[in-house]
């Protein structure tokens, strides 16, 4: 009898925990991919570049682009890139002048560095409630493949319904 309660409170116990972590899933056909790309010139400033582990970071000129569903943006733009992304063009380098002015006595500045970022974002309908969420490079590219048939989608939401990790055609499926 006992070992018969041990095993009930077992599957029960299993069962709530699987319901606490499960993931939302929401089919929609209404919904959008942005991806902005950015461009940012960069320069550390420390009193020794090589032993100083928490450099003065400043950044400079920056450029970003936004893509709708992976569709060339208007304007001047690099791209696509061999992951299908859209870039800015580059943003001016800063000139040793400038680089010197943001300089402290004593320290030293590093050559300025070109940073790339990327950042994802899905918009999706339901009901009458637009939804945007943050996401990740694969759900980005999974809503431009389906985007021009504007087929179903299933997302796949995060912990507490706080971004999308995974999207999923629903229906034929082209690869």
């Amino acid at each position: 009898m006992q070992q018969q309660t041990f095993l009930k409170l077992s599957v029960v116990t299993v069962l709530a925990a699987l319901t606490l972590t499960s993931c939302t899933n929401v089919t929609t056909q209404q919904y959008e991919a942005t991806a902005t790309t950015s461009y940012s010139w960069q320069v550390k400033y420390a009193d020794s570049l090589t032993n100083d582990p928490s450099p003065r970071l400043e950044t400079f000129a920056t450029k970003s682009l936004l893509t709708r569903n992976g569709l060339k943006p208007n304007g001047e733009v690099i791209g696509p890139d061999e992951r299908g992304l859209w870039w800015p063009t580059l943003p001016p380098r800063p000139s040793i002048d400038e680089v010197e002015q943001r300089k402290k006595p004593q320290s030293q500045a590093s050559k300025p560095e070109l940073l790339k970022a990327e950042k994802y974002q899905i918009s999706y309908q339901v009901g009458d409630q637009k939804i945007t969420l943050p996401t990740n490079y694969d759900v980005y590219r999974q809503v431009v493949k389906a985007y021009p048939t504007r087929q179903a989608l299933q997302l796949t939401l995060g912990v507490d319904d706080n971004s999308v990790e995974k999207a999923e055609p629903i229906g034929s499926i082209e690869k």
